[in-house]
C-alpha cells in the first residue's frame, strides 16, 4: 500500500491546495462544456435501436423455449438479462429522462421484473462507489473478501463503512481462496449474478431500503416487481415450462453464465487501478481519473460494453447518456492533458491482463505471508535481521 501511495504522489499532480483548486476549476469549465454543448441531452432514437435488440434477443428466446430447444433459449434469455441492463445503469444515474420518478419506474421495470434485481440495492451501493471510488473501507464494489482482494489493505481485516460497520475479516478462508484468485476470477464472475439476488433482496428487507416522503413508493414497488419475476421465472418458466430437473438446472446454469461478460465489465475498469488514499486534499475529477480506467474498443462494438468500456468519462459525468460518452471522450482527454493526470486506456485483452496482474500480484503477497508465519510458527523467529 506505501509503495502505491508513493507513485501515486510521485505521477500525479500536487496535492497543495493551489493545484488542486486549479484542477477543479477546470473540471467546472469541462462540466460547462459539457452542457452548453448538449452531452445530457438523451438521444432517443438510440433506445429505439436499444429496444429492437433486446426485443429480438426475447424473441428468439420464446421461439426457441416453444421449440423445446431449452438450451438455447437459456442463452438468449441470458444475453437479454446482459443487454438491457446497460439501460437500467442508465435510469439508476437518470440519465434517460432526468426525472427521478420516471427513471426509476425503467430502472425497476428492467432490473427487478426483467432481471429480478434491485435497482434500489444498485443505487445505494453505486452511488457510494462513485463518491469513494476504489477506497477499501468505504466502496462496496471492491469488497469481496474472502474471495478477492484487490490490495494489501484487506490482509488485516477491514470494516465496512458502507456495511454499517462489518467486518471483512481475514481468516483461513481468504487464506486459501485469494492465493488461487487469479484463476477463479472468471468462474466467479460466471455465478456472480447469483450473489446479486442475495444482495437484492437483503437490502430490500434491510432498513437501508426505506425511504421517507416522496420516494416511499420505491421499496413496496421494488418488491412487488421482483415477485413478479420469480413468479415469472421461477414458476412459469422453469417449473411449468421445462420438463425435467436436469434441464431446468442446465438452463438456469447457462443462461446466468452468459451474463459473466457484464460481470467482467464492471470489475475491469477499477479493479486493476490505485487503491491508495490521498486524503482530502485531492480533488474530485484527479480522483476519479488515478481509479478509473476506459476500455478501447470500435465504434461497432459499443453495443456489447454498453457504455461501461467509458468508466473515466462515465465517472467525470455520472448523468450524461451513456451513447455520447463517446463524443465527450475527446474533451476528457483534452482536459487530462491540460491538468497532467493520466488518461488510462486499454484494449479489452490487455485490461484483461491487468486485472489478472493485479490479482496474481495480491496472491503472491498472501503467499509469501503464508510462509512468515509458518516459519515464525516453527521456529519461533521473525526471521527479519
Amino acid at each position: 500500500m506505501q509503495k502505491e501511495l508513493l507513485k501515486d504522489l510521485r505521477d500525479y499532480p500536487s496535492l497543495s491546495p493551489e493545484t488542486q483548486r486549479s484542477i477543479t476549476r477546470k473540471y467546472q469549465q469541462l462540466h460547462q462544456t459539457a452542457k452548453d454543448g448538449g452531452f445530457y441531452d438523451c438521444p432517443y432514437i438510440e433506445y429505439g435501436k436499444e429496444i429492437a435488440r433486446y426485443s429480438t434477443l426475447f424473441a428468439v428466446f420464446i421461439v426457441a423455449l416453444r421449440a423445446e430447444w431449452y438450451v438455447t433459449s437459456a442463452v438468449f434469455l441470458g444475453l437479454f438479462w446482459h443487454q438491457i441492463m446497460f439501460t437500467a445503469h442508465d435510469a439508476g444515474h437518470m440519465a434517460i429522462t432526468h426525472n427521478f420518478v420516471t427513471d426509476s419506474l425503467i430502472g425497476m421495470f428492467i432490473a427487478d421484473f426483467c432481471c429480478g434485481l434491485s435497482i434500489g440495492w444498485w443505487k445505494s451501493s453505486h452511488n457510494v462507489h462513485h463518491l469513494v471510488t476504489n477506497h477499501p473501507e468505504h466502496d462496496p464494489d471492491i469488497q469481496n473478501v474472502p474471495l478477492f482482494a484487490t490490495c494489501p489493505a484487506y490482509f488485516k481485516s477491514i470494516s465496512s463503512s458502507y456495511y454499517d460497520g462489518f467486518t471483512f475479516a481475514w481468516d483461513s478462508a481468504a487464506d486459501f481462496a485469494v492465493r488461487y484468485q487469479q484463476y477463479t476470477y472468471y468462474p466467479v464472475m460466471g455465478l456472480a449474478r447469483f450473489n446479486l439476488y442475495v444482495l437484492s433482496w437483503g437490502h430490500l428487507l434491510s432498513r437501508r431500503s426505506v425511504n421517507l416522503g416522496a420516494a416511499s413508493w420505491t421499496r413496496p414497488t421494488e418488491i412487488a416487481f421482483m415477485a413478479c419475476y420469480w413468479f415469472l421465472f421461477g414458476y412459469l418458466l422453469l417449473w411449468r415450462s421445462i420438463p425435467t430437473w436436469s434441464l431446468r438446472v442446465a438452463f438456469v446454469l447457462v443462461s446466468h453464465v452468459i451474463t459473466a461478460p457484464l460481470h467482467v465489465q464492471i470489475t475491469l475498469s477499477h479493479w486493476a487501478t490505485s487503491t491508495a488514499d490521498l486524503g482530502d486534499a485531492e480533488s474530485f475529477p484527479q480522483r476519479q481519473l488515478r481509479t478509473t480506467m476506459d476500455v478501447a474498443c470500435p465504434r461497432w462494438l459499443d453495443f456489447i460494453h454498453g457504455g461501461l468500456q467509458f468508466q473515466a468519462v462515465h465517472h467525470l459525468f455520472p448523468r450524461v447518456p451513456r451513447h455520447n460518452l463517446r463524443r465527450l471522450q475527446p474533451l476528457v482527454r483534452a482536459f487530462c492533458k491540460d491538468v497532467g493526470i493520466e488518461y488510462k486506456i486499454l484494449g479489452f485483452v490487455d485490461g484483461n491482463k491487468e486485472v489478472l496482474g493485479r490479482l496474481g500480484e495480491v496472491a503472491g503477497q498472501v503467499e509469501m505471508l503464508i510462509k512468515c508465519q509458518k516459519f515464525m510458527a516453527q521456529t519461533g523467529e521473525s526471521g527479519l535481521h
